[in-house]
Order: C-alpha cells, then sequence, then structure tokens
C-alpha cells in the first residue's frame, strides 16, 4: 500500500508494557494493565494513513481511550488493514477468541457492542500478527532528535 493515499480500513496497535501500569481513562477510570503486549483495534474509515500517523505522535490532543495509554508509552506498531468496509468489530472478535487473549473491558468500544478493543495478546501471538503483514502494511513512529 503506498504511503499517502486516503485509504480506508482498520489497523492493530502493537504496543509492550514492560512492567505493570495503571492509568486513568476517561470514564472508563482507573485501568490496572498486566506487564506484556497489548493489541489495540481501531477503524480509519476517513483515511488510514492519517490516523495511523496520529497515534504514532507523542504530541497530540487525547480525545480518544487509546491516546491515554499510548501516552504512557515510548513505542507502537501499526498493522494495516485496507478495507472499504468496517473490519474493526470483527477484528476485535477475532482477537478475542484467541485462547489467553485478555480484553480489557469497556476499552475503546464505546461506540459498539464489543467487549473491548484492547487485549492482552498470549505470549507468541504478537509476533504471530507481525509475521501475518507484509513490511509495507507495518508502520512505526519515525525518530527524529530524540522525540517520535
Amino acid at each position: 500500500m503506498p504511503r499517502g493515499e486516503d485509504v480506508k480500513g482498520a489497523y492493530i496497535l502493537l504496543m509492550v508494557l514492560d512492567e505493570p501500569r495503571d492509568i486513568t481513562v476517561g470514564s472508563l477510570g482507573l485501568l490496572h494493565l498486566a506487564k506484556g503486549t497489548y493489541a489495540y483495534v481501531g477503524s480509519a474509515m476517513g483515511g488510514l494513513e492519517q490516523r495511523v500517523a496520529r497515534h504514532l505522535r507523542k504530541e497530540k490532543r487525547i480525545h480518544w481511550h487509546i491516546d491515554h495509554l499510548l501516552s504512557t508509552l515510548d513505542d507502537a506498531e501499526a498493522l494495516l488493514i485496507p478495507s472499504m468496509v468496517n473490519v474493526e468489530c470483527e477484528l476485535a472478535s477475532f482477537i478475542s477468541s484467541v485462547p489467553g487473549a485478555s480484553p480489557v473491558l469497556g476499552f475503546g468500544c464505546s461506540d459498539c457492542r464489543c467487549r473491548s478493543h484492547l487485549f492482552l495478546l498470549p505470549g507468541p501471538m504478537a509476533e504471530c500478527l507481525r509475521s501475518s503483514f507484509p513490511p509495507e502494511m507495518t508502520r512505526r513512529p519515525h525518530v527524529r532528535d530524540g522525540k517520535k
């Protein structure tokens, strides 16, 4: 997928917490997140590249649940799923069905009926997801002058 195109779709953000963390997330309140790798599923029907670039920027206005978590992290990786239809909930359902995946209840799903769009992943699942996407379908933050 060439960069810069106004492509619609969904994405999975992969994030690693090296230690347990407590974060306050808007109406969800205080969340206790265990150490491990998390996957967040989102949609970008108005522009996939732009949404993912926003998530991967360190400096931004806090708007969505995921912004609260991303503001506490140094790194995240995005896996892009171009699609003309919104597949966000189907992706969340797929990840929640994986044995060992633990949902963070209510996170990122205030506009749908899903239990969650954020999941603590079992050991090998993050690498399995990563290896399923070609390099041109992944995005990482660009580091410039020590800032992301």
